[in-house]
């Protein structure tokens, strides 16, 4: 076998190999959008999900027509159910709140991966509100699962009546991360669809104040009823 004959077999399984590599590069790529504007970059899929769906008990989807609020963020909606029996005043505030614009273009403070988002401070500091307190409406059939919403406030030292912040909230990340807070905070709502969106704002860079590099904004909190 001669040195050309030799160079053309070596041509041809080079050339079979990169055919293969290239097919099996597309397989491993279906369920990723490829970001031609940022090289070498790849995003997963985000759909809104309905988290309700097929679950029970406090994940459990709405009746139809009951009042829902949907939290429009930089970053996607958020559908949340409310907990009307159990925090009937906490539920209220938040709804006045709401329907007065008082949460329009405010801020995500506060992001801890793996345990929660918190928002709803006119000075997006932590420290700011409307003014006032909500009487702690802290109920034992309700739980830090994935998706509470539930009430930020002071310390016990300053606050033992466990008060809600007027306007201050947060939603869990994860089923886990803050069951250490059940019977601790006013849990007033459950989220029963973005759930993806709360796991791609909570893994976004922060400070070491554990505040976002970039704005995660709220753009407007919107009431309508579920269907």
């Amino acid at each position: 076998m001669n040195n050309k004959t030799i160079l053309i077999i070596v041509f041809f399984v080079i050339a079979a190999v990169l055919v293969v590599l290239a097919l099996n590069g597309q397989n491993s790529n279906d369920s990723k959008i490829v970001d031609n504007s940022l090289p070498d970059q790849t995003m997963q899929k985000l759909t809104p999900d309905n988290y309700c769906e097929n679950k029970e008990g406090q994940k459990s989807c709405p009746d139809a027509g009951e009042e829902i609020a949907i939290i429009e963020t930089n970053y996607g909606n958020i559908e949340i159910k409310f907990f009307e029996e159990e925090a009937p005043d906490t539920v209220a505030n938040f709804k006045k709140l709401a329907g007065e614009g008082f949460y329009n273009d405010l801020i995500f403070h506060r992001i801890i991966a793996g345990f929660m988002i918190q928002g709803g401070d006119p000075d997006g500091t932590g420290s700011g509100g409307p003014g006032y307190t909500v009487d702690a409406e802290i109920s034992p059939y309700l739980t830090h699962t994935a998706g509470a919403v539930a009430t930020a406030r002071q310390s016990d030292f300053v606050n033992p009546e466990k008060k809600s912040s007027g306007s201050q909230f947060y939603i869990v990340q994860n089923d886990t991360g803050a069951l250490s807070l059940d019977g601790e905070y006013t849990i007033f709502a459950q989220v029963i669809k973005g759930m993806n969106v709360v796991e791609k704002i909570a893994g976004v860079k922060t400070d070491a104040n554990d505040k976002p590099l970039e704005d995660v904004k709220i753009e407007r909190i919107s009431l309508e009823k579920y269907e």
